[in-house]
């Protein structure tokens, strides 16, 4: 998947997403989804924009869907290819909404590619890294591996983010403990833009 076109560069995709009422934490975790994204590609050798373009839209649609989760990941398709993204880059931004009973149209899809299950891992793992940065004074330039495991072995903690997709990392070739580092390593290199230290 190298060196594919995107029909918008990633300042117009930036614009995209605030032209929409944007909550400050929906805006980090875009942007933490596409640091890790982008991190996952170079570590695999894919198309690094490519792939931190996925993490950056992946939730086109929340800010008109949040409070109607069964058109998460349908409304998006208007509005993608409005911008010119084509059928295979909206079908793998749709990916990350399979599985979820809250959207039943893509309940039971399931992801077969190794970039749908890097997205899923990515935009889950965000979620358990930013509430353990916070829970340590928004400190993330001293997060260690030890800790973030602790952390994602104890459910009740970031509950939201669903260990078990995250866990598909590990069926494309790296394990939980080398992403949580690469992930950790990857929003520290943005660790201003999203508020921690």
């Amino acid at each position: 998947m190298k060196n594919k076109n995107l029909p918008i560069n990633r300042e117009e995709a930036l614009e995209l997403l605030k032209s929409m009422h944007q909550e400050k934490s929906d805006m980090n975790h875009y942007l933490e989804s596409e640091a890790i994204m982008r991190s996952l590609a170079e570590k695999f050798g894919e198309d690094v924009e490519y792939w931190g373009m996925l993490g950056l839209l992946h939730d086109v649609d929340w800010s008109l869907t949040k409070n109607d989760w069964p058109e998460h990941g349908t409304k998006a398709v208007e509005i993608l290819k409005e911008k010119g993204f084509d059928d295979e880059f909206i079908k793998i931004i749709q990916s990350h909404t399979y599985g979820y009973k809250e959207i039943p149209k893509f309940t039971s899809k399931e992801r077969t590619e190794k970039v749908e299950h890097a997205l899923i891992a990515s935009e889950n793992m965000t979620g358990i890294i930013y509430a353990y940065a916070l829970m340590r004074g928004g400190k993330i330039s001293d997060m260690e591996v030890k800790g973030l495991k602790k952390k994602f072995k104890d459910k009740s903690f970031a509950a939201n983010c669903k260990r078990e997709n995250i866990k598909e990392i590990e069926g494309i070739g790296i394990s939980l403990d080398e992403f949580f580092e690469l992930s950790i390593e990857a929003i520290k290199k943005i660790k201003e833009e999203v508020g921690l230290s």
